[in-house]
């Protein structure tokens, strides 16, 4: 598989979101287990997670807890993947989200974090997203922080605006290493953000970059160039949509959901499929 950067971290092209194994719909643990074992035989090395993939409120942290546990079953080497968390997003239980960027809350949280992933720095840490009772360079301050005590060994952001990131990138001394904003066919509103990140060598790292929970299997239906576009490669229109998605910049790493081994071998697979010029641009055309 293709490597991109992480800061001074090389990762496979492809990302693996851990989401979908830990809240509405979530699969046995044995499948999910599985399809995490399977993303590390396809050469996936970044699996994203968050404290708040979960489903109950007394379940904080399921998916990190479930990802320690697959990695550390895992029967090849592992000592090249990262694992990127996220704090400052909350889940009550009753299906909400809901907000904390204070300060202390991320610290306290991060600590929380490093215990379930059972490691002694976390690889790379994500402040989930901005907390407008707290003013941002409150939040970053704390992240930055983390990063000067060794708790975590990388810092990022996510759901963040230009302003957002440049101040990150300001308070934590040019250590901004990444930024996970949403983006795929239906939602192409994070450009400027991808196109900063970008110029400055950040990660760019797109949440949802199928769709999403329930989307992703109809996104052939829903958007017909990408399903026009794959069966002139003998592909599936998710690995076209990766794929376009690595063509924008060299700092791209697309991160989808996965429930099933089968899904993350398709979606690693785009790692190795160039789309031409001229299919990139119908495929940018607004749908």
């Amino acid at each position: 598989m293709n490597t991109r950067h992480i800061g001074d971290v090389g990762v496979g092209a492809i990302g693996l979101g851990g989401m979908p194994m830990s809240i509405e719909g979530r699969p046995d643990e044995q499948r999910s287990i599985a399809t995490i074992h399977a993303a590390l035989d396809a050469g996936v090395t970044l699996i994203d997670t968050a404290d708040a993939y979960h489903l109950y409120a007394d379940d904080v942290g399921h998916n990190e807890s479930l990802i320690a546990r697959a990695v550390a079953t895992f029967g090849g080497d592992t000592s090249d993947v990262l694992i990127a968390t996220k704090g400052g997003h909350l889940r009550p239980g009753d299906g909400s989200w809901t907000k904390n960027g204070s300060p202390d809350y991320l610290k306290s949280a991060c600590e929380a974090s490093l215990k379930r992933l059972g490691v002694e720095a976390i690889g790379l840490y994500q402040f989930h997203r901005p907390d407008p009772t707290v003013p941002y360079a409150d939040s970053i301050g704390a992240i930055r922080d983390l990063l000067d005590a060794g708790k975590i060994r990388l810092a990022g952001i996510s759901n963040a605006d230009p302003e957002q990131i440049r101040l990150a990138n300001d308070i934590l001394g040019g250590r901004l290493v990444s930024v996970q904003n949403q983006f795929s066919p239906a939602f192409r509103s994070s450009e400027p953000e991808l196109t900063l990140c970008a110029e400055l060598g950040i990660a760019f790292l797109p949440w949802s970059p199928l769709g999403g929970i329930g989307s992703a299997a109809d996104l052939g239906s829903r958007f017909a160039v990408f399903a026009e576009v794959a069966k002139e490669y003998g592909v599936s229109p998710q690995q076209v949509c990766l794929a376009w998605l690595l063509a924008k910049a060299p700092v791209v790493v697309p991160i989808p959901g996965a429930s099933r081994p089968e899904t993350i071998r398709d979606s690693a697979a785009a790692a190795d499929l160039e789309l031409s010029a001229e299919h990139l641009a119908r495929l940018d055309q607004p749908a």
